[in-house]
């Protein structure tokens, strides 16, 4: 296995990695953003009023797109695991 190849399993590992967690990381960034422009315009500075709404959109991103998520690494794994025979040798 050459360093090309190394770089390349690198790379599309790391673009699994962004597509899987770009659903929920979006989400509570979008959350975030909201509840900081309310909190900004009513004045109101309660640190349990930015994290709750944070932590229900997480959860139902993942009800939501959990199974795909499990999917896509589950088959990545398993190609990932059946290529290293053909890496070794």
């Amino acid at each position: 296995m050459d360093a090309e190849q190394i770089f390349t399993v690198g790379q599309q590992g790391l673009m699994l990695l962004l597509m899987v967690g770009a659903p929920i990381l979006l989400t509570v960034l979008v959350i975030g953003l909201v509840v900081s422009v309310f909190q900004a315009a009513t004045q109101i500075s309660e640190a349990t009023l930015s994290f709750v709404p944070k932590i229900v959109g997480a959860v139902a991103v993942l009800a939501f797109a959990g199974p795909w998520m499990l999917s896509t690494l589950v088959d990545y794994l398993r190609e990932t695991l059946l290529a290293i025979p053909g890496a070794i040798g």
